[in-house]
C-alpha cells in the first residue's frame, strides 16, 4: 500500500468570506501543501506549494498583481526540497511529480526537481500553454515558474486508460491508475481550474482523496457551503465547481475515504525544524 506524507510549503491569507460564504471578513490562513506518495513502484510528489521562485517571478511587471491580491508568507526553512531532504528524500529521488493544475501556488517549486517526470492533465496544460501577461495572471498562472524543458518532461494523465473504481468511492466511478499498482488513481475534479484533477491513494488505513482546490476549507464539502461568487472571477466555471463539491460531500458522508484539500488549516503535516 502507498504512504502519504504531507508538507506545509508556505501560506497565503484571504478574507474568510471569499472562500466560504457567510464566514465573515476576518483574515484566514491558507497553507499550501505538497504530498509525498511512496508506492511500490517509486516516489511521487503531488504539487509543490510555494518556493522562492514565486517571489522572484512575481516581483515585476503585471505578475506583481498576483502577489498583491494573494499575499504570501514563505520562509527558507519551508522549502519543499529542504523538507524532503530532512525526511530522507533527495530531489532526484522523486520519480514523478504530479500537478493537480497550473496555478502558481501549486507549481512554484517545479524548478527544484529537474530530474522528475512531470504529469498533468492535457486540458490544463493546453489552457495555459503560451499564456503571458494579464491573460496568465487572470488564470493564476506565472509562466516563469515552469522549467525550460517542460515540453520534454511533461506527460498527460489522459494517456492512461480509465478503469472502474471500487464501489466504496462512489460517486466517483472511474479513474486512471497512473501508478500501475492500484495505489494512485487520478480523477477529474472540474470547476476550479481547467483540467483540475485529484488523486485517490490507497494506504493501509484506506483510501484518501487528494482533492487539491476542489474546496478551500473542509467546511465547504462537509456542509455544502461554497465560496464567494467573486471567487469565480479566477475560478474556471461555477456549475462544474458545484457538481464537484456535491461529489465531495457525498464521498465525505459515505465515510469510506478521507478527503485532503491543499489549503486546509490543519496541523497534520511534517513539522518544520523548530516548530512545536
Amino acid at each position: 500500500m502507498a504512504r502519504i506524507t504531507a508538507f506545509r510549503v508556505g501560506h497565503c491569507t484571504h478574507p474568510s468570506c471569499m472562500v466560504l460564504k457567510g464566514s465573515g471578513l476576518a483574515s484566514r490562513c491558507f497553507p499550501s501543501r505538497a504530498y509525498l506518495i511512496e508506492t511500490r513502484n517509486g516516489l511521487y510528489l503531488w504539487d509543490t506549494g510555494y518556493a522562492e521562485h514565486f517571489r522572484a517571478a512575481t516581483a515585476r511587471g503585471v505578475y506583481r498583481l498576483y502577489a498583491w491580491v494573494t499575499p504570501i508568507a514563505f520562509e527558507p526553512k519551508e522549502s519543499l526540497r529542504g523538507q524532503l531532504r530532512a525526511h530522507g528524500v533527495a530531489p532526484d529521488d522523486i520519480g514523478t511529480l504530479l500537478l493537480s493544475h497550473f496555478h502558481a501556488d501549486h507549481i512554484a517549486g517545479l524548478r527544484d526537481f529537474p530530474a522528475a517526470r512531470l504529469m498533468a492533465s492535457q486540458t490544463g496544460w493546453d489552457a495555459v500553454r503560451g499564456l503571458s501577461g494579464f491573460a496568465a495572471v487572470r488564470q493564476a498562472f506565472v509562466p516563469e515558474l515552469l522549467p525550460d524543458d517542460i515540453e520534454q518532461r511533461l506527460d498527460f494523465v489522459e494517456s492512461v486508460p480509465q478503469t472502474a473504481l471500487p464501489a466504496a468511492l462512489q460517486p466517483f466511478g472511474h479513474g486512471r491508475d497512473i501508478s500501475g499498482t492500484g495505489e494512485i488513481y487520478i480523477v477529474d475534479l472540474p470547476g476550479h481550474a481547467h483540467g483540475h484533477i485529484g488523486a485517490f491513494v490507497l494506504q493501509d488505513s484506506g483510501w484518501t482523496l487528494l482533492a487539491s482546490d476542489a474546496a478551500w476549507t473542509p467546511e465547504s464539502f462537509q456542509q455544502l457551503r461554497g465560496p464567494s461568487e467573486l471567487s469565480f472571477i479566477i475560478q474556471h466555471k461555477r456549475a462544474p465547481y458545484y457538481d464537484t463539491l456535491h461529489k465531495l460531500h457525498q464521498l465525505h458522508g459515505a465515510g469510506q475515504a478521507q478527503i485532503r484539500i491543499t489549503h486546509e488549516d490543519t496541523a497534520d503535516y511534517v513539522p518544520l525544524a523548530g516548530r512545536p
